[in-house]
């Protein structure tokens, strides 16, 4: 195999792949990125067996072929060539050569027969969604996912299409790792199929894929579902990722229904608060305390090791006094991606979770278990 090809396109090309491929694995090969060069076009493939990427470049092919080779070393290596054409070959024993102006590398590669199948994608079963509407999802409940590997069914978002009491389908992404739940909602256009009415976990690992996809440009981009697999497909790249196999929990009896006590506060003006209060915080004692009045909030901190912090803010509230404690990141979490000046916090009482959503917004919830007294 034989080609020449831009640094600069080559780099692109690879970088797009390195948080796919497995770092730390008993199978080499899912180390490696699987390079096929034919008719003027190379074909760069990553797979980790649960996320797996497929992209299409041009390039001046010489002669067809296909290798894997180490994509973080290839990165690296690329990465550090002058900005001139890459002259890429294989030669015996899938070793590679890479030439670039006067600098030459010679790299033991592995063969692509060991690489594992990926999938051909069928177009068929795609349907056209805006990338803003999916990056905008991803972002307001992907902090909430399970990190515990045991809780394998949490280990991703729930992605579900449902339709209104007026009859529009409205698309809901939900996360929760048993201490808090964030559910995002927006319109959606086209035909669900099968897959989305009934509700799919999509895997962490491949989320963050694919608001990396999103991010790139803004427009449409294909989403669809195939063989227990979601795909993702923008321009001359495909993304599939295999689904969790699992039964989400249903969230909706998590979202607490006599929360009345309903405080409405600045959202930056909050944030710098909890932020500060958070700095006397840690693992052992990591809680902040809200006691929330008629007119104010005071928040505060205490930690024997360090010392303690309070300050009060303005809020609007005209219910019975209410003191609660939370952790702190789990606050600045939900306030960091809600987008509205002001928002609202609905209480019930100082043990049951509190509900946190933007003023005069209906696309976003979050629900928070305070910590104990």
């Amino acid at each position: 195999m034989e080609f020449i090809i831009d640094k600069e396109l080559f780099l692109k090309a690879l970088q797009k792949i390195q948080g796919i491929v497995e770092k730390r694995t008993s199978m080499p090969i899912l180390s490696n990125v699987h390079l096929e060069a034919a008719e003027s076009v190379l074909h760069v493939t990553a797979t980790d067996l649960e996320v797996g990427m497929k992209s299409i470049y041009p390039a001046e092919v010489i002669s067809s072929g296909k290798i894997t080779v180490n994509a973080k070393k290839l990165y690296e290596i690329v990465r550090e060539l002058p900005n001139q054409k890459i002259y890429f070959s294989t030669k015996d024993n899938d070793w590679v050569e890479i030439k670039c102006g006067k600098v030459q590398f010679n790299i033991v590669g592995l063969s692509p027969e060991e690489f594992p199948y990926f999938p051909a994608v069928k177009e068929d079963c795609l349907f056209e969604i805006e990338s803003s509407l999916l990056k905008g999802m991803i972002e307001k409940t992907s902090y909430a996912i399970c990190t515990d590997e045991t809780k394998y069914n949490l280990n991703g978002l729930f992605t579900k299409v449902e339709v209104n009491a007026n009859g529009e389908q409205i698309l809901k992404m939900v996360a929760t790792d048993g201490h808090r739940l964030s559910i995002s909602s927006g319109a959606f256009k086209g035909t669900a199929g099968s897959e989305l009415l009934k509700g799919v976990i999509l895997p962490k690992k491949g989320i963050y894929e694919m608001k990396k996809v999103t991010e790139e440009e803004d427009g449409t981009l294909m989403f669809g579902f195939m063989d227990n697999s979601a795909v993702i497909k923008r321009g001359d790249s495909y993304m599939v990722m295999r689904l969790v196999d699992g039964d989400f929990p249903d969230y909706n009896r998590v979202i607490p229904s006599a929360n009345d006590r309903i405080i409405t506060v600045n959202k930056d003006e909050f944030t710098h608060s909890v932020r500060r209060m958070a700095i006397l915080s840690s693992e052992k004692f990591k809680g902040i305390m809200l006691e929330i009045s008629a007119s104010s909030i005071k928040i505060s901190s205490s930690n024997p090791e360090l010392g303690d912090a309070r300050e009060d803010i303005d809020v609007t509230y005209g219910g019975e006094p209410i003191a609660v404690r939370f952790n702190a990141r789990y606050l600045l979490d939900v306030l960091a991606v809600a987008e509205t000046e002001n928002v609202n916090m609905k209480f019930k009482d100082e043990l049951s979770p509190s509900i946190i959503i933007p003023e005069k917004s209906d696309s976003f919830l979050a629900v928070i278990m305070p910590m104990r007294l």
